[in-house]
């Protein structure tokens, strides 16, 4: 049987517990990588803050990437370039809507986790001060009762959690199949045969800024997602 002291201390590790969950609700959204097999497309490697380089690396693999001696025999001239992941994603608006959709919905998550802790920590306090009036069996059904909660606070914190991690990718998937998609449909109208990502972590060691398309990409990619 635990006593007061013991319940407080337990109180104590589940508020320390839920403020590591909920930080998960306040950092960025992380995305995963996306790729294209098709002849003429970008491959999105992107979180929804910052860049990954998986896409990048598969990028890499597919035989023209592979091989850069066909770019300096100039038969790609005009047809090969790069976008900056960053820039790109964080100037895109389906990007930025995505983020507020998933920021409120994690309000709401933090709401119902500290509504659970106050009731929790409500009902231990109130033990507290009946504890001393109370019988020894009343005390161990109470503490029985409250290890009970205890636990079932823990089980739904868990189950917001794989919530919010369920919703963040299906936010950000949605999102880079829209990227990939419409960048995919702006190479094969301007004629490019291939189009790279820049990422801040250097999978692209070196490129020309006449190379860099970001800017006309991001215009493309809002002007394409105001139409929706």
């Amino acid at each position: 049987m635990k006593n007061p002291i013991q319940l407080t201390i337990n109180i104590v590790l589940v508020l320390a517990v839920a403020g590591l969950y909920f930080l998960h609700f306040n950092r960025p959204v992380t995305a995963p990588a996306i790729a294209t097999d098709k002849s003429v497309a970008v491959v999105a490697s992107p979180d929804l803050n910052t860049a990954d380089t998986t896409a990048a690396k598969a990028a890499s693999e597919t035989p023209v990437a592979a091989a850069p001696a066909p770019v300096a025999t100039g038969s790609f001239d005009g047809k090969i370039a790069y976008v900056e992941s960053n820039k790109m994603l964080d100037g895109y608006q389906g990007m930025k809507d995505a983020r507020k959709a998933f920021e409120s919905k994690a309000r709401n998550w933090e709401r119902q986790n500290q509504n659970m802790l106050a009731s929790f920590k409500g009902a231990v306090e109130a033990y507290q001060k009946q504890a001393p009036t109370l019988t020894a069996e009343q005390r161990a059904a109470t503490e029985q009762k409250l290890q009970a909660q205890q636990q079932e606070v823990g089980q739904r914190q868990q189950q917001l959690q794989a919530q919010a991690q369920e919703e963040e990718a299906k936010l950000t998937q949605s999102v880079l199949a829209s990227v990939n998609s419409k960048v995919e449909a702006y190479g094969k109208s301007k004629g490019y045969k291939l189009i790279l990502i820049a990422a801040p972590s250097g999978t692209i060691a070196y490129g020309e800024k006449n190379l860099d398309i970001t800017t006309p990409v991001l215009a493309y990619l809002n002007s394409e997602y105001r139409k929706k």
